[in-house]
């Protein structure tokens, strides 16, 4: 993530503290720095994510479609998830000194019980979730909040470089492969279990898998924590003239801006065009077949100095995409959309993912404040994404009045990818020196 090989992060990377860098980013331990292979932590936290995942696509995917069939609010979806974004973002921020100075295993677990006690507590609600849409909201914003602080602080320790796109291919293709299995069983579970008991038997087996997950991340090794928690180093670091985040935190929140929206919106059109969730079901199955492929392919090939070609292809391409919609708003042109979406959105997200990171890695003192920077990180998505939910609450009343109220705040959003490509040019052109990028055999 900067300018070539004059770039400080190259320079770092290339030059003889090379191993000094290593050595601190995977927590003290060494290891091969020119391997883009994955070591057994590595793939322990991929299977604690990959069964979050299949929780997740189990039931999150129908939690939306659940509040919208008893509520028939579009409002309270949108609150719903406008209190998970800050509730989450506050609790990067108050968890981080917990994470930094304490056991950040511990703050993993938590993280995926709260996910659990969350289905669980719908469950026992019923109907009634909808009177307590921000208790819920808050609930389940704390649990992610303290599991995604953890896990990224523990994915960029035992992760470098070298084998960071591998990681984030792999998340990709796991959370690909929940998605193509899960929300199809769900759906059908719901179609052929009229009523609330489809319901009740997908927020029951989530919540036995997050206990699993639970279970299964005791396995990870706990990590030594090191330095005090700054509570505003991220203001500190934006004030710097010439900080290299002062372009990738406007990136993150254009990121955020896309998620915010799109992380539940996209199933609840196709549920009220096609009003089955066995349909919904299906759209995630294809949908997801797709973005697996992408993720293995994208996740397999792409090496660091081709990340600013992949995500300016995936940017405009998933951008364009969006125009689909204009013709009009059925099941056969949402599903265009998903699968276009599928197979590009990759080209952007593993790039981004992966060069932010590397920014975190860039130097050792940087390294040292992996905790800050992934607050840091994680403010930017939170921007983003109550930046979203604003803007469709802002449309909800003008909803009815045009068909081409929803295709436009779709592309309005849609359009973000492109403005975080942007943004980010100046970091993806100097992506870390590689021994495949020098090598003539590798091309």
């Amino acid at each position: 993530m900067e300018q070539g090989k004059h770039s400080v992060q190259s320079r770092w990377y290339a030059g003889k503290s090379h191993e000094k860098v290593r050595t601190f980013e995977s927590g003290g331990n060494k290891r091969n720095s020119d391997s883009r292979a994955l070591d057994s932590q590595a793939i322990l936290l991929l299977a604690v994510q990959a069964l979050l995942g299949i929780a997740n696509a189990l039931s999150g995917t129908f939690l939306p479609i659940y509040l919208f069939k008893e509520s028939g609010s579009f409002a309270l979806i949108g609150w719903f998830n406008l209190t998970q974004f800050i509730v989450s973002g506050l609790t990067f921020w108050l968890a981080g000194k917990w994470v930094k100075q304490h056991n950040k295993m511990n703050s993993l677990r938590l993280g995926v019980a709260l996910s659990g006690v969350f289905y669980f507590v719908v469950l026992l609600l019923g109907k009634t979730s909808v009177s307590y849409i921000v208790p819920l909201g808050m609930l389940i914003g704390i649990g992610n909040g303290c599991f995604w602080l953890a896990f990224n602080v523990v994915y960029f320790e035992i992760t470098e470089p070298g084998n960071r796109d591998r990681f984030n291919g792999w998340a990709g293709l796991l959370g690909s492969a929940a998605g193509i299995i899960a929300p199809w069983v769900s759906g059908w579970l719901i179609t052929m279990n009229k009523g609330e008991r489809g319901y009740s038997i997908i927020f029951t087996v989530s919540a036995i898998i997050f206990a699993v997950a639970v279970v299964l991340s005791f396995w990870l090794k706990k990590r030594e924590s090191s330095g005090t928690y700054e509570w505003f180093h991220g203001f500190r670091i934006l004030r710097e003239r010439g900080n290299r985040w002062r372009f990738a935190v406007p990136a993150i929140i254009a990121q955020g801006v896309r998620e915010g929206v799109f992380m539940f919106f996209v199933g609840l059109l196709v549920f009220i065009a096609t009003k089955n969730e066995g349909k919904l079901g299906n759209f995630s199955l294809i949908t997801s077949l797709m973005a697996l492929v992408s993720f293995w392919l994208i996740g397999r090939f792409l090496k660091p100095h081709r990340r600013n070609m992949a995500m300016m292809i995936g940017s405009i391409a998933v951008t364009s995409i969006v125009a689909v919609l204009f013709m009009t708003l059925n099941y056969r042109t949402l599903l265009i959309f998903g699968l276009g979406t599928a197979l590009f959105m990759p080209l952007y997200v593993i790039p981004m993912t992966s060069a932010v990171f590397d920014l975190i890695g860039s130097d050792e003192d940087s390294a040292k404040q992996r905790e800050e920077f992934v607050i840091l990180r994680e403010a930017g998505l939170t921007i983003g994404r109550i930046i979203g939910v604003t803007a469709y609450l802002s449309v909800l009343p003008f909803i009815d009045s045009s068909k081409y109220v929803v295709p436009s705040l779709m592309l309005a959003v849609g359009a973000f990818p492109i403005v975080g490509w942007l943004l980010m040019r100046p970091l993806l052109r100097a992506a870390p020196v590689d021994k495949e990028r020098a090598s003539p055999s590798r091309g």
